[in-house]
């Protein structure tokens, strides 16, 4: 079998907020921006890589959620702990000053990890946590 991953999903509370992280801080390419019901789904992902995307989703509006559970996923978000990814660059010192010059919520600076990477996080707009490795 021959399976890729095509599309990762990350909640966003504010579209706009997310281009200027996704697309003019991280350097990826606006691929998709669908609009419904005064929402909207933006689909980013790096250049060169056309298979690979995150859609970053309005929270919360899948059907079958709760007012409980939208409310539960809106706190999460709010305190970093609902949803994250991991990336990977050749120059992870050059991206996390990149990061820091642009004032994004810093989290963790370059560090060797005991298990053998080396990485830092930082938060998107949203509260995603966003690891960065060292490729």
């Amino acid at each position: 079998m021959d399976i890729t991953i095509s599309a990762s999903f990350l909640p966003q509370d504010d579209p706009e907020a997310a281009l200027a992280f996704y697309r003019d801080l991280l350097g990826f390419e606006l691929r998709n921006d669908v609009g419904y019901g005064g929402m909207r789904w933006l689909t980013v992902g790096p250049p060169g890589q056309p298979g690979t995307s995150i859609v970053l989703h309005p929270p919360g509006v899948d059907p079958g959620i709760t007012d409980d559970e939208r409310r539960t996923i809106t706190e999460m978000m709010a305190k970093g702990t609902y949803a994250g990814i991991l990336l990977a660059t050749k120059d992870l010192e050059g991206a996390f000053d990149r990061l820091q010059a642009a004032d994004a919520d810093i989290v963790q600076e370059p560090t060797d990890q005991p298990y053998g990477v080396r990485d830092c996080a930082v938060r998107d707009p949203a509260g995603n946590l966003i690891r960065i490795q060292q490729a």
